[in-house]
This record gives structure tokens, sequence and C-alpha cells, in this order.
């Protein structure tokens, strides 16, 4: 990424706030009950970290790099040492964006990065890294396609979140089966949100989300088991650089990673 780039990404997270939030959409003031602390740094392989899921193991983490970079997974654990790294068969790293993990040993990779709005096909591999297998996931746009950076698994279902630049504050959300086969999604909601929303989590027992920005973290109540926008719960901001991965710890606490080999704890208190 060039310098002007990480320039204008500095100055968007230095003026990013919750007050437009507060006031569009009935976020609540959480900042007081989230500690946000250091607390390691990335294996050197992970120059470009863009996503995160869960380990099998407690305490260990997936992570891959953004576009360009190798077609693999790396595991880390939280003093930051590279434990595995897994090559994903029959996959390009086009453009992958966001990792998440279903509850029968599956990571799914999002490659569906659309920066440049060149593409109008898009990816998601489904890998298991026990028996180094994987199948693929295809996906168009109903309409115009959007920048996407993030999505999590519920239910049997992917949720994508578009990345809006410019004018377009709206992020929109698409529901895709987590199934193998050719796909086309329209938005089944949508948010006016001033930020860029660069990764997406859910926590373990399904019952809130949250959305990574350059600047602040957004969370959601979910509507029973449905996943929508209707149930704004509270931001708070998180200025640490180039932010684009995040993950739940517990049904509270969440990891995030940043482009710069930053691992921070955001802790509920």
């Amino acid at each position: 990424m060039n310098k002007l780039i990480y320039l204008w990404l500095a100055v968007k997270t230095v003026f990013c706030t919750c007050q437009p939030d507060h006031r569009t959409n009935d976020f609540k003031k959480v900042k007081a009950h989230y500690k946000n602390s250091k607390i390691g740094k990335l294996p050197a392989v992970a120059s470009e970290s863009s996503g995160l899921a869960n380990g099998k193991q407690p305490g260990t983490f997936w992570t891959h790099n953004d576009s360009g970079g190798k077609p693999e997974l790396y595991l880390f654990d939280l003093d930051g040492k590279l434990l595995d790294t897994k090559a994903v068969p029959n996959a390009k790293n086009i453009d992958w964006e966001d990792l998440t993990h279903d509850d029968g040993g599956n990571l799914y990779i999002g490659d569906f990065g659309n920066n440049a709005s060149q593409r109008n096909a898009f990816d998601i591999y489904r890998f298991n890294p026990e028996n180094n297998s994987s199948e693929r996931i295809t996906f168009r746009y109903q309409s115009a396609a959007p920048d996407c950076e993030s999505f999590f698994y519920h239910q049997g279902s992917l949720y994508l979140f578009s990345k809006n630049w410019g004018k377009d504050k709206w992020v929109k959300m698409y529901r895709l089966p987590a199934q193998v086969g050719e796909h086309t999604i329209a938005p089944s909601d949508s948010i006016r949100i001033n930020a860029q929303v660069t990764s997406a989590a859910i926590s373990p027992d399904g019952k809130t989300f949250a959305l990574l920005t350059y600047g602040k973290v957004l969370l959601f109540d979910t509507a029973g088991d449905n996943i929508d926008f209707s149930k704004p719960k509270g931001c708070f901001r998180f200025s640490r650089k180039q932010t684009e991965a995040i993950e739940f710890l517990n049904n509270t606490d969440m990891l995030i990673t940043n482009e710069q080999g930053g691992v921070y704890r955001t802790t509920f208190r």
C-alpha cells in the first residue's frame, strides 16, 4: 500500500469517533466498559494480517496475509509464536480479506476484496486443516459489486459486510449459504456508518456480533436467530493504526490485529 493511502488511513483513524453512531443509530456509549491492551506481536511471516479465527486448541489463532500473499494460513499463540503453517490446496490469494470458522472444524477464507472495483466473481475457500482439504464457494452480487473485507459464519450461513468508500456511508449486509457451488447474493439489510468496515466476528453464544473499522468497534445484539442491524448495542473507539482483523475470545472479550503486526485484547470490565 502506498504512502498516500497510509496517510489517509492514519487521518481517518485519528478523527474517527462514535458520535455519529450515537446520534443516527442510537448506539450506546460503552467506552468505559472496555479496556484495550497490546498483548503481543504477530509472527514475522504474518506481515499483513487481515483475518482471524480461533484455532482448535484454546489460545491459538489462525491468520493470513492480505492481497498477493501466499495462499497460506498461519497458526500462532498469544505470545506471537508461530505454531504451524498450512498451505491451502487449489487456492489463490487474489485478495484475501477475512477469516471465520464453523463448528465442524472448517475455516472459511474470504477472497472477496474489490477496492479497485474490477472484480465481478468472488471466492470463499472452505478449508479443513485436519485433513488438508479445500472446497470453493463462488458468488456474484445481484447488482454492482462492492468492496468487502468482512464476514462471519452463523448457523449454516456466511454474513458479509460491504466496505464503502467516498460519499457512500451505507454498509450493506449479505447472507450467503455456506455451501459449495455458485451463488448470487443481494443485500439483506443496511445501516449508515461513517467508517470503513474491515472485519467482523460473532460471539460464541451467537448473541453479539462486532464490526471492526478504522478507528472504532460497533457491537450489535442479534435478533434471536436473525442477524441484522435492528439492535445496535454499543460503539467504542479503537485507534491502533490499520486494524484489519477481529475475533471473539469469549462472549465479551475480543482479539484484534493490525497490519503492522500488533496484537490487542479488548476486555469487558
